[in-house]
């Protein structure tokens, strides 16, 4: 495996580890902090996002591009609905 997929893999686990903690310390958390998956425009622009991120990347990091391009989609809709819900 190459160590840009396994970063970007490493990260996606650290999110739902933490994801995971905070539900035991707060129950109901993960529901709100994974609100966004029910966010048609935050969904949408984190889709947006990494598909073009993943096509971009696709030719200078193959794989490895695709991992980062779901992590960064995953970000960005996360971050989007954060922000609808102020």
């Amino acid at each position: 495996m190459e160590p840009s997929l396994a970063t970007a893999l490493a990260l996606i686990a650290v999110l739902v580890i933490k994801t995971a903690v905070m539900q035991l310390r707060d129950p109901g958390s993960a529901r709100r902090e994974w609100a966004f998956v029910t966010d048609g425009v935050a969904l949408a622009g984190g889709v947006l996002t990494a598909v073009v991120v993943g096509a971009v990347g696709w030719s200078y990091g193959g794989n490895g591009a695709v991992a980062w391009a779901l992590l960064v989609g995953l970000l960005v809709a996360q971050g989007m609905g954060r922000r609808a819900e102020r």
